[in-house]
């Protein structure tokens, strides 16, 4: 199998959703099964059919971040340098716009763009990879090419 790469603050993230699935979520949804099971007719028990939905979204979730986490190589960015590889915080200018925008290049299973964790297989980390602070890069993007600056990157 092939390794995933994470940092060490995403590792810890997920390793405290499956501790929060494992040791909360779990065993409150076991109870609601079980007290909508009290309740008689299972076919039209609208209470226990929820409960067990939502039993198996957390042992799907549960199965996932446990082959995450088992198959995770924590990467430090602290001790990395030099051009923009994984774990690299990049501070982008769109030439166009002058909007700045920062990001840091994370794995696949930690990204989330809203907080500003770019997924390493993006057409913008990807664009970005190998690059250093003053160069520009252009991106195809669905809604056409855009020009950036990397202004700085850091390693933190």
């Amino acid at each position: 199998m092939e390794k995933i790469p994470l940092t060490a603050k995403g590792f810890g993230k997920l390793d405290a959703e499956l501790k929060q699935l494992k040791s909360i979520e779990r065993p409150a949804v076991i109870k609601a099964i079980a007290e909508a099971r009290e309740h008689g007719d299972l076919s039209e028990n609208a209470e226990y059919h929820a409960a067990r939905e939502k039993q198996s979204f957390i042992e799907g979730r549960v199965r996932e971040l446990e082959s995450i986490l088992s198959l995770a190589d924590v990467i430090d960015p602290k001790k990395l340098s030099g051009s923009i590889k994984f774990g690299a915080t990049v501070r982008l200018a769109d030439e166009n716009t002058d909007e700045e925008k920062t990001y840091q290049i994370v794995g696949e299973a930690e990204a989330r763009i809203e907080d500003g964790l770019l997924n390493i297989k993006s057409p913008i980390a990807r664009a970005l990879i190998g690059k250093e602070e003053g160069d520009s890069v252009e991106v195809r993007t669905p809604g056409g090419v855009k020009s950036y600056e990397i202004l700085s990157v850091e390693f933190i």
